[in-house]
């Protein structure tokens, strides 16, 4: 029978994979040890991307894949420890992936002891090359096994791109927990988790199925009929504090950073989850200031924000001279779950102190540390290209800028559970896109080297245009599926809580809080 011309290419093609293929089967596992002992050293350790040298990494994440920016047609890349079997790779492609099995298990043997990646190159008729070994040390304690964040595109305008995803951060699975893109191109942000448990999740959205959030307790799925931006979840699962807030964006024409914001009206409201009722109380929501970026205690007794002095009577007159003149304190107010009672406000750390603007305050787990980040005015650090992260000792009340921090932007922070580890968004190294970054932070408060998430190519954030916010550890996977919080999304059972009255007045807030945008 013969074979007609699409028959031939297919074999053909077959037959190029096949001879491929073999090439690679006929590599050796590695060079000879004659070698490897012969081979030229070279003065330097070897260029590599993303930069994975000098780290304290956990000791349960995900392969550090990376490319070897040197000149070779064969590279042999040897990672070992003081304990267990060393991986061994050889490649003809310059971009190394790391075999997940045999990482797993030289990290889990090894905690507490150094991390060294040799890597050998054979530059053709110059021969083999050794360079010197890439360090690193594998900490005690394990990193949380899952990430959220926010994922869009650099476009303020449009509600295009933007969703909510998870990432387990002992392999390389990414998936969507909620993406605007699924009900007509709608807006999802504000995601949050109590104590990191992915059985209760807030999150808001907005579009053509309107403004509400979805709220997720024991596994189930509740809409509600109010927008609960900035949230955060009391430790005992009753209470929801949130910002409502009207954000100006605006623009610059003389500065790298073109983009800028401002809130021209904020406060705090929370929920009562068992009384399905939204409030807000004088010390939450003082019409004299900008109330915002709340966060718990670990114990709830305090929730935590951030406050500035409003300039303008009200958002309609807010004067675009004022922007630059906005400076936040890091606030605190005591609170009684049980009761349902605020105490008085506490100044934790003021602007006229520090000279700048204090946002996004997170307590450490052991309640000894406060991180937050600093800028020089506003309330929007990731459009400050100044903005660095701190550290305040709530025992001492002192304060230091983070080891981590570079010359770019450096904003939206998390702890991971047991205090070990921090996650921030920065756009190191071009300024531009925010990428994920990782830590170790010791039990003196020191952060550790930073590094990227890592991505199983490890060309990954080269050409790709989202950017990553709102980043949160959890102990995942979510507990609902995508389609459920679809379904709530375009359910028109919702809790109407603004209209709601019982033990307390009813609460209505006025409408430029109502109107709000991002």
């Amino acid at each position: 029978m013969r074979m007609g011309a699409k028959e031939t290419a297919c074999l053909l093609s077959l037959g190029a994979v096949s001879l491929v293929a073999a090439a690679w089967w006929c590599l050796p596992r590695r060079p000879s040890e004659q070698v490897l002992r012969t081979a030229r050293l070279a003065s330097r350790a070897p260029r590599i991307h993303p930069d994975y040298h000098g780290l304290v990494l956990p000791p349960n994440i995900a392969p550090l894949n990376f490319r070897i920016v040197e000149s070779g047609d064969l590279f042999y890349v040897r990672i070992r420890s003081l304990r267990g079997t060393a991986v061994e790779i050889l490649s003809r492609a310059r971009e190394i992936e790391i075999p997940l099995g045999a990482w797993r298990r030289l990290l889990a043997e090894n905690r507490g002891n150094p991390l060294s990646i040799v890597v050998y190159a054979r530059t053709g008729e110059g021969g083999w090359w050794r360079y010197e070994p890439l360090t690193s040390k594998i900490a005690e304690e394990e990193i949380d096994r899952y990430l959220a964040y926010r994922q869009l595109r650099p476009d303020a305008l449009y509600y295009r791109n933007i969703g909510i995803y998870q990432r387990h951060l002992e392999t390389f699975q990414e998936s969507p927990v909620l993406d605007g893109r699924w009900f007509g191109g709608g807006c999802v942000n504000c995601h949050a988790f109590r104590n990191g448990d992915p059985r209760d999740l807030s999150l808001h959205f907005r579009g053509g199925y309107g403004d509400a959030a979805l709220l997720v307790q024991d596994g189930q799925v509740h809409t509600v009929a109010a927008r609960l931006g900035h949230a955060a979840w009391h430790p005992s699962g009753v209470v929801v504090v949130f910002s409502r807030f009207d954000i100006q964006l605006f623009y610059h024409t003389a500065r790298n950073q073109t983009r800028d914001a401002a809130d021209a009206d904020s406060l705090l409201g929370y929920y009562r989850l068992d009384q399905k009722q939204l409030k807000t109380a004088p010390p939450l929501a003082d019409k004299a200031q900008l109330e915002t970026q709340p966060a718990w205690s670990p114990d709830g007794r305090y929730l935590y924000f951030a406050s500035a002095p409003k300039r303008w009577a009200d958002a309609g007159t807010f004067p675009a001279e004022h922007y630059a003149r906005i400076q936040y304190d890091l606030k605190r107010v005591r609170y009684d779950v049980r009761t349902d009672q605020w105490g008085d406000v506490e100044t934790v750390l003021s602007a006229q102190r520090t000279g700048k603007s204090n946002l996004n305050p997170r307590p450490s787990p052991d309640g000894r540390f406060l991180l937050f980040g600093m800028c020089n005015y506003g309330g929007f650090a990731l459009y400050q290209p100044d903005s660095d992260l701190y550290l305040l000792n709530l025992e001492s009340g002192e304060y230091r800028r983070l080891e981590c921090n570079s010359e770019f932007a450096e904003s939206w922070h998390g702890w991971s559970r047991n205090g070990r580890w921090i996650v921030f968004s920065s756009k190191r190294p071009s300024g531009i896109f925010t990428r994920l970054y990782l830590c170790h932070v010791d039990k003196a408060g020191r952060t550790s080297k930073p590094f990227v998430l890592p991505q199983r190519n490890p060309g990954y954030y080269d050409d790709l245009l989202s950017l990553y916010n709102l980043p949160e550890f959890f102990g995942g996977p979510v507990s609902v599926s995508p389609a459920e919080l679809l379904n709530a999304v375009r359910d028109d059972a919702r809790v109407q809580v603004d209209g709601i009255t019982g033990a307390t007045a009813k609460v209505r807030f006025p409408e430029r809080w109502r109107q709000g945008q991002e």
